[in-house]
């Protein structure tokens, strides 16, 4: 198996080629001693439940796993909270509100962008939304579905980590 940092040839502080596996999380530069780990990009998953007992799930519009259905949400930004990008990302890809976020459970993932994998840390949310009524499919979403939460089916999420999440989502919701 290949190294997780395979493709970064360079040390990021001082551009040495000499940028060499150092253990199974990170690579060391011999150059300069910089030490970089490969630790997980925080992304949000959001939980939302209508007063009909349906779960919002959205169709994905972009790769990976292009048409399979998914939860909303993204990568947390830099300079926001996982709460805050949680709801920013349900705005995005939905055009609701989220006005209440609870945690439930995270999840570590392997999320390919660009050719690239990226391990990330799933955290999933329970989110309130201030009405459920106006929702449309925007950002990379293609389409938006409200589905009982009896009749969700794991295998109809292309992404492993919402997979497993929505397994886990029966002792939440």
């Amino acid at each position: 198996m290949n190294h997780p940092l395979e493709k970064f040839r360079y040390c990021p502080v001082c551009g040495s080629p000499e940028f060499l596996e150092n253990n199974g999380k990170s690579k060391k530069c011999s150059q300069c001693g910089f030490t970089y780990y490969m630790n997980p990009s925080a992304a949000t998953v959001a939980v939302i439940v209508n007063e009909n007992n349906e779960l919002l799930v959205v169709r994905r519009a972009k790769e990976p796993a292009k048409g399979t259905l998914d939860l909303p949400g993204g990568f947390s930004d830099f300079d926001e909270t996982s709460e805050e990008g949680v709801a920013r990302e349900v705005f995005e890809e939905t055009g609701l509100q989220v006005v209440d976020t609870q945690f439930l459970f995270s999840l570590p993932n392997h999320y390919v962008y660009s050719g690239l994998e990226i391990p990330t840390m799933d955290m999933f949310y329970r989110c309130k939304v201030a009405a459920t009524t106006g929702a449309h499919a925007m950002d990379d979403a293609a389409e938006l579905l409200w589905i009982p939460l009896d009749k969700v089916n794991p295998e109809d999420f292309g992404l492993v980590s919402i997979r497993k999440g929505v397994e886990q989502l029966k002792r939440f919701v």
